[in-house]
């Protein structure tokens, strides 16, 4: 299946996908800003780097590029964003495409249709729901 997954998030989420990856028998990333340097879901991880930019740590788990280009310099096939707003945009979805890396989660198209109420409602009615 996957040989290495970064995992895009922190915390007890990260954790999980850790073990679920462990269970799959595939390599685990974590990504970390400056102030999550002691989180344990960074030492639960087979590998991790450091992102973004000291005093903002919200920005650097938000930051597609940044991610991305992680998982292409550490030979990751895949990127799991968890739960949050970055599983939801579908920039991270279409960066990933773009690198030939799989994006675990909804396909672009999906979540550009969802990610709007109005064509979200739209599309449902079309489709009979």
């Amino acid at each position: 299946m996957f040989s290495k997954i970064l995992v895009a998030n922190r915390g007890e989420i990260a954790i999980r996908a850790f073990r679920a990856a462990y269970e799959l028998g595939a390599g685990t990333v974590a990504v970390f800003p400056h102030e999550d340097r002691n989180s344990i879901h960074r030492q639960k991880a087979d590998e991790a780097y450091n992102i973004g930019e000291e005093g903002h740590p919200v920005r650097a788990y938000l930051s597609i590029a940044e991610i991305v280009s992680v998982a292409v310099r550490c030979g990751a096939d895949a990127i799991y964003p968890g739960y949050g707003f970055l599983s939801e945009t579908p920039g991270l979805a279409a960066a990933c495409a773009n690198a030939g890396i799989t994006f675990i989660g909804p396909p672009t198209e999906v979540l550009e249709l969802t990610g709007n109420k109005a064509t979200a409602v739209a599309a449902a009615k079309a489709s009979g729901i």
